[in-house]
């Protein structure tokens, strides 16, 4: 699994976890998929990815989108 696939995977996840916490929980929980929503939309326009850099020094092999 390469860097790219790594960071959608991750978002994935924590939108569908957020998605359940906020049914099962609390909606507060919403707010979590708000903020991932943001954080990926921020990311399409600055190319900056928290995320990314995690992963990265986890030894993930960069991909197309960042490296």
């Amino acid at each position: 699994m390469n860097l790219d696939r790594a960071v959608f995977a991750f978002a994935g996840v924590m939108i569908l976890g957020s998605l359940a916490l906020g049914h099962f929980v609390s909606p507060k929980w919403l707010w979590l998929t708000a903020f991932v929503g943001l954080n990926l939309l921020q990311t399409s326009f600055t190319g900056f990815c928290p995320a990314a850099i995690v992963f990265r020094k986890l030894g993930f092999s960069s991909g197309c989108v960042f490296k």
